[in-house]
This record gives C-alpha cells, sequence and structure tokens, in this order.
C-alpha cells in the first residue's frame, strides 16, 4: 500500500483561511527577492517563519500547517496554541474570529468519541452551564464541528498551581492560604448547588498573575444523590488527591471528600510534595487511607503549628475528624488570608508570573484508576511501619522519615534541625543518660589534673 502524500504547505496554508492569497503573494514575492542564486525554491520552513515573524500564524499554528494539518478552527474558533491535555480531553487556546475574544476550549479526542465519552463530555457541559461563580471557570459555548465536541470556556491567563509550585517553589502560609481559599468559596458554592468536583488538585486550580484564583475542570464532577450518574459508585479522581472514602466507599462521597483533596492541594502548595510521593496508583491509594503524610514542617520549616494544625484538620482521615465542609475551611484559614488583605508584608515570593498555560500532566497525576487496581492496592501491607511522632496542636498524626534523602527529590538532611519542637523533645529524652557520664569524666580529668600539680610540686622541693 502507498502511504498518503502529506498535501504541501502553501496548500494547507491558504485552506485554513489563516492568510489571504493576496498576502501570500506579497510575502512570497520578498522572500524569492532574498534567496541565493543557487537556489530556486523558498523553503517551507521560511516561510512559516516569516508568517510567524508577521503575526499572520502561531509557532502552534505552523507547525500544524508544516505537519499537513489544514484545520485550524472549530466552528468560529481559531485554534492558537495547545494549553494541556487531561484524561478527559485536549485543552487548546482560541480565538473567536468575529469577537476576537481568547478563549479555552476543551476537546473531546476523535479517538474517545464513543456514545458512553459524548454522555460524559455532555454531562461534564451541562453541569459547568448551571455554575455561575467568580472563583470558577465559567462555560461559555458548546458545540460540535463533525464529530469533534468541544467545550469553550473563558481564558484564565497564568499556569495552575502545579505548574506555579514547581517553577516557584513551596508557597509560604499568606499565599497558599489566599489561593486555597478562593478554590474553597467556588467548591462551597457548587456544593450548596449539590454538585461534587471528585477531582480537586493543583492542576485544577488557575492562578492569574495578580493572584485570582478559579477552579477548573467539572470533567468527573457529580451532583448529589444523582441515580443517573454513571460514574456513580465508582473510584474517580486523581490518585494523589483521593480521600480514603473515594477508595472505600464510592458510594458515600460528600462534601467532605473535595475537603480532603483540597487540603492534600494545600499541602503540596506549601510543600512542593504530593501527601505520598512515589509509588504506584494503588500504592498512593492504599497509602492515603492507612498511612500518615510526612510532617509538613520537615518539608517547610517555615510553617507555623497552627497552620499545620488547619492543614491536619483538613486532611483528617476519619470524617468525623475532619472539618465538616468548605465554610469551616474557609474560617481557618481567615487569620492569613486577613493578613494578606491588610497589606502586610508576605511571607513568600510576590505574584509576579510570566504568561504561562496549563501544564500537561504527565504519569499517574492524571490517571483514573480502576476499582480492580485500587482494591487490589490495599491488600499488600507496608513492611515496615514508619516512626510517627504527636504533631502538637495538630489533631492528626504525621511521619517523621528517619531519612530525608530517602523522600523522593527531597533537600538535604540539615534540614532536619528545623523540625518542630516535639521531635528534639524526644532526641533530648532518649539521649539523656549521656550527661551523667559526660560530668563524671570532667570530675575524673579535673582530679586527675589536680594530682599532677601536687606532685610537680613536690618534685621540685
Amino acid at each position: 500500500l502507498s502511504t498518503p502524500t502529506k498535501p504541501p504547505f502553501r496548500k494547507c496554508l491558504l485552506t485554513s483561511g489563516l492568510i489571504s492569497a493576496s498576502d501570500l503573494d506579497q510575502i512570497m514575492v520578498g522572500l524569492r527577492k532574498q534567496l541565493p542564486p543557487v537556489e530556486t525554491e523558498v523553503p517551507d520552513a521560511k516561510i512559516a517563519a516569516t508568517l510567524i515573524e508577521r503575526k499572520y500564524l502561531t509557532k502552534f499554528q505552523a507547525n500544524q500547517l508544516l505537519a499537513g494539518h489544514a484545520k485550524l478552527n472549530l466552528g468560529p474558533y481559531v485554534i492558537q496554541d495547545s494549553l494541556g491535555q487531561g484524561g478527559m480531553g485536549q485543552v487548546f487556546l482560541a480565538k473567536h474570529q468575529m469577537l476576537g475574544r481568547l478563549v479555552a476550549i476543551k476537546v473531546l479526542p476523535r479517538s474517545k468519541t464513543t456514545p458512553d465519552a459524548i454522555n460524559s463530555f455532555m454531562r461534564e457541559i451541562q453541569n459547568q452551564a448551571k455554575l455561575d461563580h467568580d472563583h470558577l471557570v465559567r462555560a461559555i459555548d458548546a458545540g460540535h464541528d463533525g464529530n469533534v465536541y468541544y467545550l469553550v470556556c473563558e481564558y484564565i491567563p497564568g499556569a495552575d498551581l502545579r505548574r506555579f509550585v514547581r517553577e516557584r517553589g513551596p508557597l509560604g502560609m499568606i499565599e497558599a492560604a489566599n489561593v486555597i481559599t478562593q478554590a474553597a468559596r467556588a467548591l462551597d458554592y457548587a456544593h450548596h448547588s449539590g454538585l461534587l468536583h471528585r477531582d480537586v488538585k493543583p492542576g485544577n486550580i488557575l492562578v492569574t498573575p495578580d493572584g485570582l484564583a478559579k477552579v477548573s475542570d467539572l470533567g468527573l464532577a457529580g451532583w448529589l444523590h444523582d441515580s443517573d450518574d454513571p460514574r456513580a459508585g465508582k473510584i474517580v479522581g486523581t490518585a494523589d488527591y483521593l480521600s480514603p472514602e473515594q477508595i472505600q466507599t464510592p458510594t458515600q462521597v460528600n462534601a467532605q471528600s473535595d475537603v480532603y483533596s483540597l487540603g492534600c492541594s494545600l499541602y503540596y502548595a506549601v510543600t512542593g510534595k504530593v501527601p505520598f510521593p512515589g509509588g504506584t496508583t494503588r500504592e498512593k491509594a492504599k497509602r492515603h487511607c492507612e498511612d500518615s503524610p510526612i510532617h509538613p514542617r520537615v518539608l517547610n520549616p517555615n510553617l507555623s503549628e497552627r497552620f499545620v494544625a488547619v492543614l491536619a484538620a483538613m486532611m483528617a482521615k476519619k470524617t468525623a475528624d475532619r472539618l465538616k465542609n468548605m465554610g469551616e475551611v474557609i474560617e481557618k484559614l481567615s487569620p492569613w488570608v486577613a493578613q494578606r488583605d491588610s497589606g502586610l508584608p508576605s511571607d513568600s515570593a510576590e505574584w509576579s508570573m510570566e504568561s504561562a498555560t496549563v501544564d500537561v500532566l504527565d504519569g499517574n497525576q492524571d490517571t483514573e484508576p480502576s476499582d480492580s487496581d485500587i482494591k487490589a492496592g490495599l491488600s499488600n501491607p507496608r513492611q515496615v511501619p514508619p516512626r510517627v511522632i504527636q504533631a502538637p496542636s495538630a489533631n492528626a498524626v504525621w511521619t517523621i522519615p528517619e531519612d530525608l534523602n530517602a523522600i523522593p527529590g527531597s533537600q538535604s538532611q540539615s534540614q532536619v534541625s528545623l523540625l518542630p519542637e516535639a521531635i528534639f523533645e524526644e532526641r533530648t529524652s532518649n539521649q539523656a543518660w549521656m550527661i551523667p557520664v559526660l560530668l563524671g569524666l570532667v570530675a575524673l580529668l579535673a582530679v586527675g589534673l589536680v594530682i599532677m600539680i601536687v606532685m610537680q610540686a613536690m618534685s621540685m622541693k
């Protein structure tokens, strides 16, 4: 069988409608004048580079056209760039042809255009259309172009929280509380509207350059007590942020499940690490149910115990010990938000961001684990239980690792000197037996010194 030939670049360019034939002819005249005598044809790459320089094309559009893809629009929206890809679809930056407005378009990939996938995508569109809040990404439009289904949302310049922390490092308490409080307000509104997010994570919290946070991606969201939800009773979400009840009793998830996931997101924001780094999806799920996260102050010594206590209350494994709703989250974080609003100096880097796009999530960060995968992981207990120490003023137990170098991507072990006071107390009590030994040695040295002085004096006589 013969391999299909790629359409010529200039044919794709004109078919796309991104430039008129007369404008292209004018540009080609100028490029041909620049050709060396030995060359007779302008390379496609040179044409593309010139069109990018003159703002006819974006780099993404040029690469698509060079690859032979002439269709770069969905209905009235012209694709400008790729913003990312998750488990439920691809996200593109686009511009409305008539209005010139930049938007974010989520597209259901053709490979996933099955009746079930289309129904799930339509549920997401309808879920998002019913909500309107300052801290939720708003749906603007929806439709399909041929067999390609898409959802149009407002475009949020900046970066998602996961990318921001990766590029700039962990946030201080004030900035983290500000971002998470805004997300909590959006989720509180959604919960009161009867909707659970079920996939709260840093990658779904978008932050603008001036610090405005918005919750995005309702692809896994579901209405409370909705018997028609195809995911009801199934384990859905992202492994690093799943609540224990999402894993163990998925039919009983409620607003507190989003509280736990938001707590895990806050943990990531202030430490730069997920609660249980490393391991497979199964192992992460098991650890959410049975293990304790590393004490946040091991990873960020600048955190106060009062702040850690709020974090612990959000991440409590038992719902009876966890904050009951997003209203309580907002209340508990309010002291740090008040500090920011009062204009006091921030406790972390300023919010100066270059324009960035939503990160493409990789690995198992965005995988939706199957029920069998999760439950299989719960049957393999850890061989060596970790040493744990009760954190002062916190209502949860944190793990204190014996070797900080064993934490994936951790800093050097010198950071141990900045652990909470309780650890120092334990170490002091374990080493208390050394004090009398040292005193005895000092006494023996003193006696020996006196004897030497006396003997020297007697010899001189």
